[in-house]
């Protein structure tokens, strides 16, 4: 006897429709998985088979085969073992599948208990897609699932033998209920904690207005990595798209749980600088994200900069133009976004003191080399550079109330609505992602600027993305001031950021 279930995988972060067709026929006892399966789906025979007996069924003595279709696609993972233990059964005569328009999505354990997956919410969006409106999944993986939309119903099973006294009727499953959010969700670290560091503060508030990159230079213990760290506190909340695109990405990886399905902060990653470039990028025999997409919508912080291999710090350069990273190799290719801001933290030389105190003992020439492993192409690429000064005793053992991070969110997303109401919902989501259209349009500058802008070029030596990336910044700090045209003191202020000595060497 044949029977379809209907069921999902996952290639790179998108879902896809699985059909697991069961096939019983005579001949010697065999257990075939075909459909391009990895280890771990050929290993679902064992686990079907003992799940099928330790919850009181009889496993079908007779020659079993099961195609994963489309069987083109290669199938990764222990999601298949549910839709396989129901086509079994509905094959064998003990189910029976009255619903064309229903998915099950699960691992087994032995003794029949379901595990969760990882990339629900993805597979649960697929199934939407497919015209799947009632999905079958783990109880740990159903708030997950319910993300996708009302329109999905969602059905949390704990055994094999609860789903089927609900598929017969005899005990029905409660359907799972939308996830909400809780207090405990939103809460960061606040600039209020910081001391001093006026001028870095406005740079990472102006970075958070427009979406764009900044560095910053300072010794060590200077406050680069506290001040990195808040800055999610002050960007603006996601949308509900950019939260399941972000979502999506940690949901592959198993980075979601039960109790918190949803990123409802933006993500922050901060990768140790000994990270590989395929653990920055992605990839793999079946390639997944990396640190850059899972910071997608969020911030990748890297902290000593110089010290990352100029191999990962090369695999940012098109993630940071395209906002996505394409991942290929001789086993598939997939493509990952990777819209974020960058923001780096480095010290001046190797000791970390160069122009800051008499301790520092780096001669020129290893200032050169130490500063010499970042390229200019990616530097290049970063809008604002800031000075991370040493604190004094005073500025230490005052206690002035600092802003909180809750009254710069106000300015920034002030910002961000200026932005909105005049790109539109078709345009661009910040200033950062200005493209030349926009540029031509909404950055005019007048008499004064082009004269100031002019002079900056000819005196630093500026490149045409430099030039275009000066616009984004003062276009950002214009929309702070609530200003509609770019004035010369908003320009003057987007260049001194841009002018560093340090990486100007």
């Amino acid at each position: 006897m044949l029977c379809h279930v209907r069921s999902l995988g996952l290639t790179g972060v998108t879902g896809y429709e699985v059909s697991a067709e069961c096939d019983l026929s005579g001949g010697l006892p065999a257990f075939d998985i075909v459909g391009l399966p990895d280890t771990a789906v050929k290993e679902a025979r064992d686990r079907v088979r003992a799940a099928i007996k330790n919850c009181g069924f009889t496993f079908p003595v007779s020659r079993i085969t099961v195609n994963l279709a489309p069987a083109d696609r290669r199938k990764a993972g222990t999601v298949y073992d549910l839709p396989i233990l129901v086509g079994l059964l509905t094959a064998g005569g003990q189910l029976s599948l009255k619903s064309r328009r229903s998915a099950f999505v699960g691992e087994l354990s032995l003794s029949g208990a379901l595990r969760p997956v990882r990339g629900m919410l993805p597979m649960a969006m697929a199934a939407l897609e497919a015209g799947i409106d009632t999905l079958y999944v783990p109880a740990a993986s159903a708030a997950e699932a319910t993300l996708a939309g009302p329109e999905l119903t969602v059905y949390p099973v704990e055994n094999v033998r609860q789903l089927v006294d609900h598929l017969t009727g005899s005990a029905p499953i409660s359907p799972a209920q939308p996830w909400q959010p809780g207090p405990e969700d939103f809460a960061c670290p606040d600039f209020a904690d910081v001391k001093g560091q006026e001028t870095v503060k406005r740079a990472l508030e102006i970075a958070a207005a427009g979406g764009h990159n900044i560095a910053m230079v300072g010794p060590p213990g200077s406050g680069k990595s506290m001040l990195a760290k808040r800055l999610p506190s002050i960007l603006p909340d996601m949308t509900r798209r950019e939260a399941l695109e972000a979502t999506q990405v940690h949901s592959v990886l198993g980075l979601t749980s039960a109790q918190h399905p949803l990123l409802v902060q933006r993500p922050f990653r901060s990768p140790h600088h000994t990270v590989s470039a395929m653990g920055m990028a992605g990839g793999g025999s079946n390639p997944r994200p990396g640190e850059i997409s899972l910071a997608h919508n969020g911030v990748l912080f890297l902290d000593e900069l110089p010290e990352f291999s100029k191999e990962v710090l090369e695999t940012l350069r098109q993630p940071l133009e395209d906002g996505k990273v394409q991942i290929s190799r001789v086993a598939g290719w997939a493509e990952f976004p990777a819209r974020f801001m960058l923001v780096c933290a480095m010290n001046p030389c190797k000791c970390g003191w160069y122009g800051y105190s008499d301790r520092c003992r780096c001669t020129p020439a290893e200032v050169e080399r130490y500063l010499g492993r970042l390229s200019g192409p990616l530097l290049d690429r970063i809008d604002l550079y800031a000075e991370v000064p040493p604190l004094s005793f005073e500025e230490l053992s005052r206690r002035p109330a600092a802003e909180s991070s809750a009254d710069i969110k106000k300015r920034v997303d002030a910002a961000r609505k200026r932005q909105t109401a005049r790109f539109g919902p078709q345009g661009p989501d910040c200033n950062a992602h200005m493209g030349p259209r926009e540029l031509e349009q909404y950055c005019r500058l007048d008499e004064g600027c082009r004269q100031l802008m002019q002079g900056a070029f000819e005196h630093m030596g500026l490149t045409a993305r430099s030039y275009d990336r000066i616009l984004r910044v003062a276009r950002t700090i214009a929309d702070l001031d609530g200003c509609e045209a770019i004035e010369v003191s908003h320009l003057a202020e987007a260049i001194q950021y841009r002018a560093s000595e340090y990486l100007r060497r």
